[in-house]
């Protein structure tokens, strides 16, 4: 990770913003932030919003470490903020999909 914009000390700590467009199209941003930041002033820094645009960047939820979390929520060093796509097909929903395509499938016997 190569923070950039602010430089490291004390009183500042190194998160990394993670957004996957599509598969294969993954965008990592690193930054370093003031101490007491939140997701909110993350996301301010990184300029996300202008490049995707507004429509698109609203839409993205985000979390810490694969869990769901709010804008307020602080950060401590080494985090990794992530941004979530909403879902196209509900997950349940897939699989039902999947069984009427597919019916059962199961591994080979030994």
């Amino acid at each position: 990770m190569a923070p950039a914009d602010v430089p490291g000390d004390a009183a500042t700590i190194g998160v990394e913003l993670v957004y996957a467009a599509g598969p294969h199209a993954v965008e990592l941003l690193a930054l370093r932030l003031p101490a007491g930041a939140t997701v909110a002033d993350a996301l301010a820094r990184s300029g996300w919003r202008e490049r995707f645009g507004a429509a698109v960047f609203d839409a993205l939820l985000p979390g810490l470490w694969g869990r769901r979390c709010e804008l307020s929520a602080p950060l401590r060093e080494r985090d990794r903020i992530e941004l979530y796509r909403p879902l196209q097909v509900d997950p349940k929903e897939a699989r039902r999909q999947r069984y009427r395509r597919d019916g059962i499938k199961r591994a080979p016997r030994r």
